[in-house]
């Protein structure tokens, strides 16, 4: 008999280990789980590299961002393929069509580094719209970029995912209990956002114990079911930080992400 948590993972999640494909960037020094154009699933460290984690201290817009990232790496004596991970804030929930848009604009910048390329992009990527406070556009929060190490320390990053199977279609059309927030949708949605988390952790030969930090976003109260679903699995063993935002597009209510990285600066 299947227990608990395996058989909700059978019914919520249809986004299966096997069907995460993972390929190595080598000018990057990471592996990274194949995802649409936008971001990948997640990326790892190769042997030989760690992941280090930047957050600056101020949101910058897109522009700005990518400008001072290409700085910090050049200062750090980086490759402009080391950028392997980012985390943007945006001031409200896209359309589908405009969240395209907003992508189209943002991998000119990865093709012209030299990461992106025949719609295959290694960089694993958040981005919510925070609900109070949000920036006037499109703005970089955080970014990860790979470093050379004698010894690789395991570092990873996970895509942040909310309660949408990625596929083709709209996304009205593929959001669990689209509309309802009700205290058993939003358990149901977290649960199928938590499956993704693992399955993408273990596409990369990653657990929750591999992990130091867990990010919810999301508006709605999760606390009905915090300590049954997220806590009981290991999810919040370093604690868990809950930003009051929204996913990037209309109709999604609970997005996550997580990462195992033991390097973080903020400037």
């Amino acid at each position: 008999m299947l227990e608990r948590g395996c058989l909700r993972r059978v019914l919520f999640c249809d986004e299966g280990i096997l069907s995460m494909e993972t390929a190595i960037f080598e000018p990057g020094g990471y592996r990274y789980i194949r995802g649409p154009f936008q971001y990948s699933g997640g990326v790892a460290a190769e042997p030989g590299f760690s992941i280090e984690r930047v957050r600056f201290r101020t949101p910058l817009a897109i522009e700005d961002g990518f400008l001072r990232i290409e700085a910090h790496l050049k200062k750090m004596g980086l490759p402009l393929t080391s950028f392997c991970a980012c985390e943007l804030r945006s001031p409200a929930p896209f359309t589908e069509e405009g969240f395209i848009n907003f992508n189209r604009s943002y991998v000119g910048t990865l093709e012209r580094w030299g990461i992106f390329r025949d719609d295959e992009n290694p960089v694993a990527r958040s981005n919510v719209c925070p609900a109070v406070g949000p920036p006037l556009e499109p703005s970089f929060q955080a970014f990860s970029y790979t470093v050379p190490v004698a010894k690789c320390d395991g570092s990873f990053v996970i895509a942040g995912s909310a309660e949408a199977p990625e596929g083709q279609g709209n996304y009205n059309a593929r959001i669990i209990r689209l509309g309802d927030q009700s205290s058993e949708a939003m358990r149901e949605k977290a649960l199928y956002v938590l499956c993704v988390m693992e399955n993408r952790m273990a596409a990369l030969g990653k657990t929750w114990t591999n992990s130091t930090a867990t990010t919810v976003y999301t508006v709605y109260d999760f606390h009905t079911f915090f300590e049954d679903e997220i806590v009981i699995r290991g999810a919040v063993n370093n604690g868990l930080t809950w930003v009051y935002a929204r996913p990037p597009v209309e109709g999604l209510d609970f997005e996550m992400d997580v990462r195992g990285v033991l390097t973080e600066l903020i400037i």
